[in-house]
């Protein structure tokens, strides 16, 4: 699912993949707006497949560390104002998640990022952030 979700640099919040366009892609805002747009082949798109925390032993896929973040806050949004969370409320958090995070490469914006995004998702009834074995076996 999360395959479909992209984050535009440049640009708030996330985007849902809708088609691809002559030399761009058609993308949805996922807030209230429901805006569509092209993303031009300028912008940096990357699917929140692609992107992975950095641990001390290695990268984890973004969406195990969002099932990870759902299990800890029961499948519930985050209500911690990450806006004006101190860098060491936001690792405390993101220790409960990823205990073993790389604190040097891991930034207090990657974590707030983190959160905002699973709450957007959440916003948008996505629940399931691991792949099911259907899209396992398409790819």
């Amino acid at each position: 699912m999360l395959k479909k979700i992209l984050a535009i640099s440049g640009k708030p919040g996330l985007y849902k993949l809708l088609s691809r366009g002559n030399r761009c892609l058609i993308v949805e805002s996922l807030d209230e707006k429901k805006k569509r747009m092209p993303a031009q082949g300028s912008d940096k798109v990357i699917s929140l497949n692609d992107i992975a925390m950095y641990t001390e032993d290695e990268e984890v896929p973004l969406p195990q560390v969002f099932d990870a973040l759902s299990k800890v806050q029961e499948g519930k949004p985050v209500t911690m104002d990450y806006k004006k969370a101190d860098k060491d409320e936001l690792f405390e958090l993101f220790a409960q998640v990823l205990p073993t995070f790389d604190r040097d490469r891991v930034h207090a914006s990657d974590v707030k990022k983190l959160i905002q995004w699973y709450n957007i998702l959440l916003e948008n009834g996505i629940t399931e952030f691991l792949p099911t074995e259907e899209e396992t076996t398409e790819e």
